[in-house]
């Protein structure tokens, strides 16, 4: 069958998309490899060791987790730090409900590293919030669930959980496309569908 514009505009669509997807889509190997492997603190050039002193400056800790994936590009990493450090930091809510709404994001996306690091920190919290389950999974919230958060966080809380929602995805997306490992003594989610 031929794959022209056309017919991704009729009933065909569903036969090519299967075989592009085909195509471009190798079977991955049984033990999948990390893609992107941390860069080591020696491999760093001049721009690596300016983003990674300021890492350190601001997070009082060296480069690591998915920042030792984005050191590649320094100025995407030190965006992402930058944001990391008001939304997981200083958020309106308080560190403990965005603990909460980083677990449920790395959940949803099946993110290993970010549920080893973060689940120990939540699990002391025993909070349940439905806003973050219904943005993660509608892509939107209903009028409903909009009200209560506005009601209880207000307009800056409201922001401060889609931002941090916003932020753990990318991370989760960043950490899952390049197959970043969790320590050994971590263990692996259970994949969607079960």
């Amino acid at each position: 069958m031929a794959c022209s514009i056309a017919s991704w505009r009729s009933s065909a669509l569903s036969a090519c998309a299967g075989l592009i997807l085909v195509a471009l889509v190798p079977a991955l190997p049984a033990s999948a490899q990390e893609r992107l492997p941390p860069v080591p603190p020696d491999k760093y050039d001049a721009a690596q060791k300016q983003a990674a002193e300021e890492f350190q400056a601001a997070r009082k800790a060296p480069v690591s987790g998915p920042f030792s994936i984005l050191i590649r590009i320094p100025e995407l990493m030190t965006a992402n730090r930058m944001m990391g450090d008001y939304l997981r930091l200083k958020p309106s809510i308080g560190t403990t409900l965005s603990e909460l709404v980083i677990i449920i994001a790395a959940r949803e996306w099946t993110q290993d590293y970010e549920w080893h690091v973060h689940a120990p920190i939540a699990r002391k919290q025993g909070i349940s919030y439905d806003f973050t389950i219904e943005l993660q999974r509608s892509k939107r919230v209903s009028d409903a669930t909009y009200a209560r958060a506005l009601k209880r966080f207000g307009e800056t809380g409201v922001l401060d959980i889609a931002g941090i929602n916003g932020y753990y995805t990318n991370l989760a997306m960043i950490l899952n496309t390049a197959r970043f490992s969790i320590p050994a003594d971590g263990k692996r989610l259970p994949r969607f569908p079960e």
